[in-house]
């Protein structure tokens, strides 16, 4: 499994008892979608490396807290703290068509209702605070943060996504 086929479920950030459970921290909006996996991708050395799970539950709503198989001690745990979690996209739980995952949208033209087509999304920042599209116009680099009040439709047959930004700010990038 490589990383490019994959998504960021979250990350283990603790250890829960003695005999190897740990606490991840999920980074979804709906933690208990994730409470029947049998396996997950750990990214151990920087290897995607399938772990099984022997059993899982939500932990204080939004951890969860899991006993993998193999991993019995504290030593165990220990060794796969602060590792990353992954899971294949394909399950991806499907979303509405309004609503998109920010990797699906890498590609698509971001066109606004008063300025017209502003390029091609290259990629989403999510780094900060409020994640950002990157456009590309031309040579030059357009970012517009991902707001559901700047998005007024997502075409995914045609690959467009229409926005409605304030006046003057995709203009900023073109002085």
């Amino acid at each position: 499994m490589l990383k490019e086929d994959s998504f960021y479920l979250g990350k283990i950030v603790s250890k829960f008892s003695f005999k190897g459970e740990v606490l991840i921290k999920l980074d979804t909006d709906e933690p208990e979608a994730y409470t029947k996996m049998e396996s997950v991708f750990v990214d151990y050395n920087d290897n995607l490396v399938p772990f099984f799970i022997e059993k899982s539950s939500l932990h204080k709503s939004d951890l969860l807290r899991v006993k993998f198989e193999d991993v019995d001690t504290e030593e165990d745990a220990d060794d796969i703290m602060r590792c990353d979690l992954y899971l294949p996209l394909s399950e991806l739980p499907e979303l509405e068509d309004d609503k998109f995952y920010f990797h699906e949208v890498i590609g698509y033209t971001a066109e606004d209702i008063h300025f017209g087509k502003v390029g091609i999304i290259k990629r989403i920042n999510d780094n900060r605070a409020q994640p950002l599209f990157e456009i590309d116009h031309d040579g030059k680099e357009i970012l517009i943060p991902v707001n559901d009040d700047f998005i007024s439709k997502v075409d995914k047959k045609n690959k467009t996504i229409y926005l409605d930004t304030p006046p003057g700010l995709i203009e900023i990038y073109l002085e």
